[in-house]
């Protein structure tokens, strides 16, 4: 179903604590510029010669035959050098399906930070409309510090599995003062085993290494879609490059003055999204017990009596691993980003967990998870300053957990991990900042682009998407009235509109609303024990 008229964003709803958390930490302050770093927007204007442009030498991929064939670029470490020690990036590409019709180049960046794009674009590929497969060649590249592209180490894989093995769901007494203690540990180890590569993953030096890549496909403008996180870099790229922008869909989108300047209140909301969303899955599970089959009509409570069950009595995995209340917490953070058409499947996860039987609620952070949270802080804690001093510190990120009682309290006071409790790590970050990005967002002069966002979107708030849009000189909001993280090919009416744009350039109209999400279904209707693995992020096929 498609409207022209406003929508109350269900992404808004949240509690007067969290609004009073989100008031204080942004009089805290805008993070104050760290006096070695220059502004990123100034490496390319203060007379330095311009890098060379990256030589890619295609061949076939290693893995399936699926049409694609990749590539090494070879871009500088540190921009304000660009004839310096260089850093390799990991490129794919498939060629336009009719190259009669052939646009130009379609960029898929996945977010995270900490996901591969080389994955993102073969695998989402099959996806997209034909539309996009026979008119763009499909691009995708590793960003610096991801994968195949210099993995940033921090913790090493026994490190990091015990911090989250002792981690709880309802974390006790000193637990403020063990998240601020690990967050330095994690500093500590990335400046010890990365130090010479964690100063360079901010995003300023990811979108010039874009810029790179476009003039290396021989391209006078691209297009992009970015999810997530990769709205963000959309977002620095259209502002470092307007002019190199053909087409640009923005979707589940950052507010990237929040996110950039004003981390403290960027994380209040995020944690306040999340702990709506989680709330409205399990008031449904109330309302709808038959088919959900967790809590018995009380589920929030059952939810709080089974974090603090797995944490007295762990279930311990075919690993070996423990699985607790925080493991519980960690899935649920990342499972309930599908939608309301996971719902019926979280209840019988919970109702699995509960039962103490196999449940994808309790499977731990695998190594290959360390390796994306890995890269998810360290770019972050590139991109953010976040105001010093400990006494704040504690403080903010005690009130942070308190504010989202469902989830705040694991995900807010356990170690260094994802997004929303990157505080501790960063605000004690050592490392210079070089890469991060400082200048304005408007993006003055660039074509039209079009940010997508999600009314309840659990993990990038709807309200980012409206102020994204608002910040953008050329910015076009378009709204999807349904749950879940990210709006395109979940939604027919979103992914026509803009998949017409990347193909036309014809924006949907100004106020246009989608809300054909599809409602839960009985468990038997549907294939039980679907996975959300953080670790493969795709574009999801349309049904």
């Amino acid at each position: 179903m498609q409207t022209r008229s406003a929508v109350a964003p269900a992404g808004r709803v949240v509690g007067a604590t969290a609004l009073v958390l989100t008031a204080v930490t942004a009089l805290a302050g805008a993070a104050p510029r760290a006096a070695a770093t220059a502004p990123a927007t100034a490496v390319s204007r203060a007379g330095a010669a311009a890098p060379p442009v990256p030589v890619l030498s295609w061949g076939p991929c290693t893995g399936p035959r699926d049409g694609f064939e990749c590539a090494t670029a070879r871009v500088p470490l540190d921009h304000r050098r660009p004839a310096g020690p260089t850093i390799a990036l990991a490129v794919t590409r498939r060629a336009a399906a009719d190259p009669a019709r052939r646009t130009g180049v379609l960029l898929l960046h996945p977010g995270g930070p900490g996901n591969s794009g080389v994955d993102f674009a073969r695998n989402s590929h099959a996806a997209l409309p034909a539309a996009l497969r026979d008119s763009f060649d499909v691009v995708g590249y590793d960003m610096r510090g991801v994968a195949r592209s210099g993995q940033v180490e921090c913790w090493d894989d026994k490190e990091y599995a015990a911090a989250v093995d002792a981690a709880r769901g309802v974390p006790g007494p000193g637990a403020v003062r063990g998240a601020v203690g690990q967050g330095a540990d994690f500093a500590a180890a990335c400046r010890q085993r990365s130090g010479s590569l964690v100063p360079f993953v901010g995003t300023g030096y990811n979108a010039r290494d874009i810029d790179l890549l476009r003039q290396a496909l021989g391209e006078e403008t691209l297009s992009f879609y970015g999810r997530s996180f990769g709205s963000y870099v959309g977002s620095v790229y259209a502002a470092q490059f307007p002019r190199r922008v053909r087409a640009m869909v923005l979707d589940g989108a950052y507010d990237p003055r929040l996110y950039a300047q004003v981390p403290h209140a960027s994380d209040a909301a995020q944690f306040a999204a999340l702990d709506a969303a989680v709330g409205r899955f399990l008031d449904w599970c109330a309302g709808s017990a038959a088919v959900c089959g967790f809590g018995g009509g009380r589920p929030r409570q059952a939810f709080a009596e089974l974090k603090r069950a797995l944490d007295a009595d762990p279930v311990i995995t075919a690993s070996g691993r423990p699985a607790t209340g925080y493991t519980l917490a960690y899935r649920l953070m990342f499972a309930i980003n599908a939608g309301r058409e996971i719902w019926p499947d979280l209840g019988e996860a919970l109702r699995a967990a509960q039962a103490r039987q196999a449940s994808f609620l309790l499977s731990p952070p695998s190594p290959a998870s360390f390796d994306f949270l890995t890269v998810n802080t360290a770019v972050e804690c590139a991109d953010r300053v976040y105001p010093a001093g400990r006494l704040l510190l504690g403080a903010l990120v005690g009130a942070h957990a308190a504010s989202a009682p469902l989830l705040g309290p694991p995900i807010g006071l356990g170690p260094p991990a994802y997004d929303h409790n990157h505080a501790s790590a960063c605000a004690q970050w050592q490392a210079d900042r070089p890469s991060r990005y400082e200048g304005s967002y408007r993006a003055a002069g660039s074509a039209p682009i079009l940010v997508l966002g999600t009314t309840g979107d659990p993990d990038t708030p709807y309200q980012d998407a409206v102020a994204l849009a608002g910040t953008l000189e050329n910015g076009r909001l378009l709204t999807f009235a349904a749950e879940g993280h990210t709006a395109y090919n979940r939604s027919a009416c979103v992914s026509a509109l803009a998949t017409g744009y990347l193909a036309t350039l014809a924006l949907p109209a100004r106020g246009t609303v989608c809300a054909d999400e599809a409602p839960p279904e009985p468990v038997g209707r549907r294939t039980a024990g679907l996975e959300v693995d953080e670790t493969r992020d795709v574009i999801p096929v349309l049904r």
